[in-house]
């Protein structure tokens, strides 16, 4: 058990670490961590969930607290800071539903770091960031867990699951993203027309 809480701190350290550094895939740890605890104890899925939650929470504070402190020049100087008409659609959704908007950002790649960046912008409250993000801290750990969990329980040998969640993980990513970009190209296109 001993073990098995350590590999819990390193998955907390590593989704903390993604969190503020955003090439890190989280996403994929913890979709890994859930594969092989469903081969070697389901209890410790849970265990899974909470570690990826905590790391995943403290490292949106630490992001959220450097785009307050340091604003545009450091989102700029990060390169956080890319398409300045996103950030304003971002900003507008923001306005209208706070915490809709944060609780969905987490689960889209490439989403929580302009809503991140929208919100600071804004001024939104330290209170409402704090209460907003903890659910989907939690809702994001349960999601990638869950593939995990999939890709674990299709093949027999942990280290397929792993693959197999993992590889899940980054196909989704990449779907979300080209959808996205269809999306937002099709936008651009008929405010031009």
């Amino acid at each position: 058990m001993i073990s098995e809480l350590g590999t819990m701190g390193w998955l907390s350290l590593v989704v903390a670490f993604g969190a503020i550094v955003p090439i890190v895939p989280t996403g994929a740890a913890v979709s890994g961590a859930a594969a092989l605890a469903f081969h070697d104890n389901p209890l410790l899925i849970l265990l899974t969930i909470a570690a990826g939650a905590a790391g995943a929470y403290v490292g949106d504070l630490v992001m959220y607290a450097m785009c307050r402190a340091g604003g545009e020049q450091l989102a700029r100087r990060l390169r956080w800071l890319r398409d300045e008409e996103r950030l304003a659609s971002v900003k507008e959704r923001l306005h209208k539903s706070q915490m809709p908007v944060l609780l969905v950002s987490r689960l889209l790649p490439g989403g929580r770091v302009p809503v991140l960046l929208a919100a600071a912008f804004l001024g939104l409250s330290w209170r409402t960031f704090v209460v907003a993000n903890a659910p989907a801290c939690v809702l994001w750990a349960v999601v990638y867990a869950g593939i995990g969990v999939a890709g674990g329980s299709i093949f027999p040998e942990p280290w397929q699951g792993v693959v197999a969640a993992i590889i899940l993980v980054l196909v989704i990513g990449q779907v979300v993203n080209l959808i996205s970009k269809r999306r937002a190209a099709r936008q651009a296109e008929a405010e031009t027309a």
